[in-house]
């Protein structure tokens, strides 16, 4: 590749200024203080070429996720595939299954890659940090480069971090979790890394590949050489056809470093309708590489209703706390993925439970953790071999349960759940039998602008009304408000769910909140007006908030 990049010896930039980084990749973000240990020549070499080579196949797999939406929107119900029936019957084939350090994954903690929150998670005791570059992150240039610094200077056991008043965080723990990075999906684009390809044309990089491919060239080595390895988590997967485009992106990753063949494991979130009907298949394509599939229940949520949306009263749900995990089709697909996971070799991970403890609130903290025991219970029994906390607090009460059902073993893979017997019906009874209430209008449109009011400041994960909110969660409530409207929904005292109405709720929400110099709280209502409440029905908020106010 014939590329002038930066080279050793030039030097840096001033704050502000917009390098080019050679015919490929243009850097259009601002260069600042260690930027330029990320974003070397050879790093940036490795990302171009990862696009050469698969852009073009990440275009054809989104392609196919509007196709499959358009078939669902107009009655075509997703069905277990008969061409890949032969996958799903052959009983011989396993995937790889854990690498070094993913042998025990009973707690995991998910936040964000920022130098804080990088440190509470290596000294949480867990044995996993999912270290999120996607929900949990708002994707400003500052949150993605610096993040990859703060897990570069982990991974060495580098990281320090001094608060604003003074306060020192450094690493204590004598054993730290096993990190497991998460890159953005297929769907999202890096615009301030801007690519070239071979015939000329000019795009944003994918945010799923300069994620993975600045950490993988980075880190690979440093991780194998402490007795781990590169782990990721795949989000947002809907098909068998993007899991193969993984294995395959991981599979040139590890011959262009030089690394061998099956050295990556990557754990795939089933957070998708799409993907429940292929979970066989998505472990087969990633045979080599795979380790186990997460069980992402937010983004699952916001699935089914994302693409039922225009298909009648049968698939409207009621308030978002109503949705829980023992609802009919959560409890199917969760059932079906420890079953294929278990049958496959692959660890069965369960979800989050968006429940967070308060310091300063004893009694919210006392049913924070019995709703976390009672959740983490109902995984540990139902065969899970591990599970995911948002905040360190919950990791004894999350570890008890599966303490009580593993013991000393490191999983319970060898629990077959032949007793599950899961159809595609299943999979779609969304009937939950309770109404949507005037309190759960409010908090959807209370808590999706307070959400997207943090994310525009560059916060995503966020503590609201003593529970944890992502990307994820904030998706349900905006998801929820638009298909109420268009459904013509009414809360159980008969109040017509209308724009006025929804308006409403915004001047009250806007009314109630804190305002202070500087917020995005007006920002982050027009956000959620426009994924709420407009004609269209955006596929992700996050991409709309993104172009607008994310980007220069």
């Amino acid at each position: 590749m014939s590329t002038a990049f930066l080279d050793d010896t030039t030097t840096r930039p001033a704050t502000g200024s917009i390098p080019t980084a050679g015919q490929d990749v243009e850097i259009a973000g601002e260069i600042r203080e260690r930027y330029e240990e990320i974003l070397t020549p050879e790093a940036i070499r490795f990302v171009a070429e990862l696009h050469h080579r698969f852009a073009g196949r990440r275009h054809d797999r989104l392609a196919d996720r509007m196709r499959r939406r358009f078939e669902i929107g107009n009655g075509r119900d997703p069905k277990f595939r008969k061409d890949t029936a032969h996958i799903r019957e052959d009983s011989r084939w396993r995937v790889a299954g854990a690498g070094p350090g993913l042998e025990d994954r009973r707690v995991e903690i998910t936040g964000p890659t920022d130098p804080k929150m990088t440190i509470n998670a290596l000294n949480s005791g867990a044995k996993v940090w999912l270290a999120d570059q996607e929900d949990a992150t708002s994707p400003t240039w500052k949150n993605v480069i610096e993040g990859q610094l703060s897990l570069r200077d982990a991974i060495r056991g580098e990281l320090t971090y001094t608060s604003p008043e003074g306060k020192r965080y450094e690493v204590t723990a004598t054993e730290t979790p096993t990190i497991v990075m998460r890159p953005r999906g297929w769907h999202l684009v890096e615009k301030h890394l801007r690519f070239t390809d071979r015939l000329g044309r000019h795009m944003a990089m994918s945010a799923s590949l300069v994620d993975f491919g600045l950490y993988f060239f980075h880190n690979a080595h440093a991780l194998i050489d402490s007795g781990r390895g590169p782990y990721f988590y795949l989000p947002k997967i809907e098909s068998s056809e993007e899991a193969r485009l993984w294995d395959d992106v991981f599979s040139y990753s590890e011959e262009a470093l030089g690394i061998k063949h099956g050295t990556i494991r990557a754990t795939v979130l089933i957070e998708t309708l799409p993907a429940a009907f292929e979970m066989d298949e998505i472990l087969f394509e990633l045979r080599d590489h795979c380790a186990g599939l997460n069980a992402g229940r937010w983004d699952y949520i916001f699935s089914i209703i994302k693409n039922y949306r225009g298909r009648g009263a049968r698939f409207v749900m009621p308030d978002r706390s109503e949705v829980t995990m023992t609802v009919p089709f959560m409890r199917a697909y969760t059932e079906l993925l420890v079953k294929t996971c278990h049958k496959r070799g692959a660890h069965a991970i369960g979800g989050m439970s968006a429940f967070i403890p308060n310091r300063r609130d004893p009694e919210a903290t006392a049913r924070a953790l019995e709703k976390v025991s009672a959740d983490k219970n109902r995984e540990a029994g139902d065969g899970f071999d591990g599970t995911w906390v948002a905040h360190p607090d919950l990791i004894p009460a999350a570890q008890a349960e599966f303490d009580a059902v593993l013991g000393d073993r490191p999983n319970q893979l060898d629990r077959q759940r032949d007793d599950v017997k899961v159809k595609a019906v299943d999979l779609l009874d969304v009937h939950i039998g309770r109404p949507i209430t005037a309190q759960g209008v409010h908090d959807n449109v209370s808590v999706a602008i307070r959400y997207v009011e943090a994310w525009l400041r560059g916060v995503g994960a966020v503590a609201i009304d003593n529970l944890m909110e992502d990307a994820a969660t904030a998706e349900i409530s905006r998801s929820q408000v638009w298909q109420w409207i268009h459904q013509d929904r009414t809360t159980e005292d008969g109040t017509a769910i209308t724009r006025e109405y929804i308006e409403q709720l915004i001047q009250q929400t806007l009314a109630e909140v804190p305002r202070t110099d500087g917020d995005r709280f007006d920002d982050a209502a027009d956000v959620f007006r426009e994924v709420a409440t407009g004609d269209d029905f955006p596929t992700f908020l996050t991409t709309v908030a993104y172009s607008k106010y994310l980007t220069d």
